[in-house]
């Protein structure tokens, strides 16, 4: 069920993302009024263990008549706070749960999810902020790896991109996976993702509260080209996973699959055709799995074996590497990027 409030209920600021299911029971959709009427929608905690969003707007909105502060909210906010119970449990999204950004509409592969509770209540979010001429998007995440701040647009159209380049210059243009929030608001909106930094860093929320206050006082997003030397575009062209049944690891001789202690710094490193990626050991393929945007691609495209080394056969720029396990397990190990010439 998606509850729905025109006011921050008494002391919600003062709670932590994990106190938040104890007072709202459930995902929340928050409508506070602005001198501007068009709203500014801004999803925090649809990945319960990423923070980064909820304690940016605890910082926020204090400044603001909304919750207590002496300055009139210049435009008016709705904010989506997700997955309140898997925050509760600091879990990406629980046991029996969907990933809360793998669910909402508007592409092909979202048929096959129209049977879930989590699908209609995403349509519901998107719906409401139809009906109310929503005038931009932001989608708040954390990264598990060590990653640079960065930006993600759906579509490579101008106001997207001056509105990401206003948090970065490090863009990332992507279409899939396709079932996420800032795609299914694209349709309506100039819409990002912002990837803020690990969580518990303080330059994550102190970042994305800016960026959000900036664009609160906004009039207008141009429509005009961001000039080619403001911007590093990146296209996002497969998503790499670990089969289910391959025993992986990092520097450790007894699994099949195994990465190097440092791997995370290769994130946003463009590497050189040649360049070591990992090690098999006991197997004779490259036990990866590829996705793109028209589906499935065969390793080899991008990976090679030299004797039991996998290297990379084409210049390429990983991001998202991580070495936490259960990331990988119920996302990805990472994600290829080239860059986009526009």
């Amino acid at each position: 069920m998606l509850a729905e409030l025109d006011y921050l209920p008494d002391g919600l600021l003062d709670k932590e993302a994990g106190q938040l299911h104890a007072v709202l029971g459930g995902p929340t959709l928050i409508h506070l009024q602005g001198r501007e009427k068009q709203p500014l929608f801004v999803s925090v905690l649809i990945h319960g263990n990423e923070t980064v969003g909820w304690e940016a707007i605890r910082q926020l909105l204090p400044r603001y008549d909304v919750a207590g502060g002496d300055r009139p909210l210049p435009r008016s906010i709705s904010l989506f706070i997700g997955n309140t119970a898997a925050a509760e449990k600091s879990l990406r999204f629980l046991p029996g749960q969907p990933d809360y950004n793998r669910v909402w509409p508007g592409c092909s592969s979202a048929h096959d999810n129209q049977h879930l509770p989590e699908y209609s209540l995403m349509l519901k979010v998107l719906e409401r902020m139809r009906s109310l001429d929503v005038f931009a998007s932001i989608d708040l995440h954390n990264n598990t790896g060590m990653n640079p701040h960065y930006a993600c647009i759906n579509v490579v159209e101008n106001r997207f991109m001056q509105l990401a380049t206003l948090f970065s210059r490090t863009v990332v243009y992507f279409t899939e996976p396709c079932m996420v929030a800032s795609m299914a608001m694209s349709k309506l909106c100039p819409s990002v993702t912002l990837e803020c930094g690990k969580v518990g860093s303080s330059h994550g929320p102190e970042h994305a509260a800016e960026f959000v206050d900036a664009c609160l006082h906004l009039n207008e997003i141009a429509n005009t080209a961001v000039p080619k030397h403001d911007i590093d575009l990146f296209h996002t062209v497969a998503a790499v996973k670990i089969p289910e049944d391959i025993k992986f690891g990092f520097d450790e001789e007894d699994v099949e699959l195994f990465f190097p202690a440092d791997i995370e710094h290769l994130n946003f490193r463009e590497l050189a055709a040649g360049s070591y990626f990992g090690s098999i050991s006991g197997i004779e393929r490259i036990p990866l799995q590829l996705t793109g945007e028209d589906g499935e691609i065969e390793p080899e495209q991008y990976f090679s074996l030299n004797d039991q080394d996998i290297v990379v056969n084409k210049a390429v720029m990983p991001s998202m590497l991580t070495r936490n396990e259960t990331v990988i397990r119920q996302d990805c190990l990472c994600y290829l990027m080239e860059r986009y010439k526009i």
